[in-house]
């Protein structure tokens, strides 16, 4: 099933994890929606600065550590994914228990071996 993911923590550089998941879900039919301020597109594509113009996502997938993911908690609340994903390095034991309470799953998970592995 195809899933509108949103990737916080986009980047240009394709050494990137986050660069590497937005190939990957792309290849596997998902439609990548890249998340950062530092950037206007990346590979033709547009990058939002923040997550409050977003509607509609299935997957919230994190590439920023514990420190913006929590200024960022409102926008992530107010998103309302159906799921986020911490990759390596990003979890947030405060910003999870607020999802628990929310009733927005999350993972501790690496969005490329989820792909590969077809656990997505």
């Amino acid at each position: 099933m195809k899933e509108r993911v949103a990737i916080l923590g986009a980047s240009d550089n394709p050494e990137r994890y986050s660069y590497k998941a937005m190939e990957m879900l792309e290849e596997n039919g998902h439609e990548a929606i890249l998340v950062s301020p530092r950037y206007q597109e990346i590979e033709g594509k547009p990058v939002h600065a923040d997550l409050t113009s977003l509607k509609g996502i299935d997957t919230l997938t994190l590439y920023v550590n514990a420190e913006i993911s929590s200024k960022m908690k409102d926008q992530i609340l107010n998103l309302k994914p159906k799921r986020v994903i911490f990759n390596p390095g990003t979890e947030n034991p405060s910003l999870e228990k607020l999802l628990t309470d929310s009733g927005i799953a999350f993972e501790e998970a690496c969005t490329l071996v989820l792909l590969r592995t077809n656990q997505f």
